[in-house]
């Protein structure tokens, strides 16, 4: 497995960040910008969790605290990447900021509170050792978070062919990512659902790709 595992957790970080650059490249405005800048956050983000895990498996070095800071990383990186959704939506579908005020508002609260969440020292981080209790209240406007999201790109599923299915890649997102959060500490073969989760995210950048090509 940890050959398998490696090798996908690779693969994916070099597809994320080289993605992010070439929608870059490509980008002709503002908001393909930002497809290419939340390619490269996600994908740089991961990389601070996946490659100690990674090593992990092939060195016999202590990476407690390199797993456990990767995963404060990847927790506030991902909570930026969907901010960036949200603003992606409002550039794609030419849906102005000063029109959707309160949206804009609730999204800020809810990131806010999930990075500050995120740096109570109760969470463990340096041992790698997260209580499932803060998983969870850590959690909670971060899947706020992402259900506002979906709702948006779902609302707007036949407007677009390349982002019709957006909304669905979201909602599996999280619909994966929960139950590691909730029970991977009991059962750690739901840890597995990251891999199906991180598929969302290699189609979401696959979406990008498409927009800006």
């Amino acid at each position: 497995m940890k050959y398998g595992e490696s090798t996908f957790d690779v693969l994916y970080l070099i597809f994320a960040v080289t993605s992010g650059c070439l929608i870059l490249w490509r980008a002709v405005d503002k908001t393909e910008k930002r497809m290419g800048i939340a390619a490269i956050v996600l994908g740089a983000g991961d990389a601070f969790h996946l490659i100690p895990r990674v090593l992990n498996y092939f060195t016999t070095w202590n990476l407690d605290a390199a797993l456990g800071i990767g995963k404060l990383v990847t927790s506030v990186t991902m909570t930026v990447f969907y901010v960036l959704l949200y603003y992606i939506w409002l550039g794609h579908y030419h849906e102005w900021e000063e029109s959707n005020n309160q949206m804009t508002v609730v999204i800020w609260v809810l990131a806010a509170v999930r990075i500050a969440l995120c740096l109570f020292p109760q969470n463990g981080w340096l041992e790698n050792s997260s209580s499932v209790s803060w998983g969870i209240y850590r959690n909670i406007p971060f899947v706020m978070l992402g259900l506002d999201i979906c709702w948006l790109y779902f609302q707007k599923r036949n407007e677009d062919r390349i982002f019709r299915f957006f909304w669905i890649l979201i909602l599996f997102s999280f619909l994966f990512y929960i139950p590691v959060v909730v029970g991977s500490s009991e059962v750690p073969m739901l840890g597995m659902l990251m891999l199906p989760k991180t598929i969302c995210y290699i189609l979401m950048i696959a979406a990008f790709l498409k927009s800006t090509r």
